[in-house]
């Protein structure tokens, strides 16, 4: 079970928009203070450890930068999204970003709630309003990799890839 406060965001958030270009550039733990620094840039300071980010549709819109990455790195329980585009939702399995799709999600749920994720039910309850709203399972294999910290960290510990330097991935 996982429980946080909320974050909303509308639809078609962009992954420059969620990790500007310049940040790109930047070592991936300095990327996460760039993270929304366009519509809320003291977003970084007011999140906490724990929080819950919340979407509506075609979230992840845009190029691969690893803003999933940053999200996880800020501390980022979940991400749940009435849509998630394809791409973004794959890196958030390559970087170990919790995110379901769950519609009905943006109705559920004002920013500051906390809710309550239940991934064996598939369910998010708002504990702030008691709404409630299913979630579209994710594969095993996928949500296994989200879980454990992504592909990367898998690749390491099969021995597919050498252990990353300290800060990198």
């Amino acid at each position: 079970m996982i429980s946080g406060r909320t974050w909303v965001f509308g639809d078609n958030i962009s992954t420059d928009l969620m990790l500007p270009g310049p940040a790109s550039a930047l070592p991936e733990m300095d990327q996460v203070k760039w993270l929304f620094q366009a519509n809320r840039p003291d977003w970084i300071e007011q999140m906490r450890a724990g929080d819950i980010v919340i979407g509506g549709r075609s979230y992840g819109i845009g190029s691969g930068r690893p803003a999933a990455r940053s999200l996880r790195n800020a501390g980022i329980a979940c991400l749940l999204a009435e849509s998630i585009t394809d791409l973004f939702f794959r890196n958030c399995v390559n970087y170990g970003l919790l995110a379901m799709k769950c519609p009905g999600i943006t109705a559920a749920v004002n920013e500051g709630d906390v809710v309550e994720v239940s991934i064996e039910q598939w369910r998010v309850r708002n504990q702030t309003t008691g709404a409630e709203c299913d979630c579209q399972p994710v594969p095993d294999m996928l949500l296994s990799l989200m879980q454990s910290g992504g592909i990367y960290p898998y690749m390491e510990r099969e021995g597919l890839i050498a252990p990353a330097q300290s800060g990198q991935r």
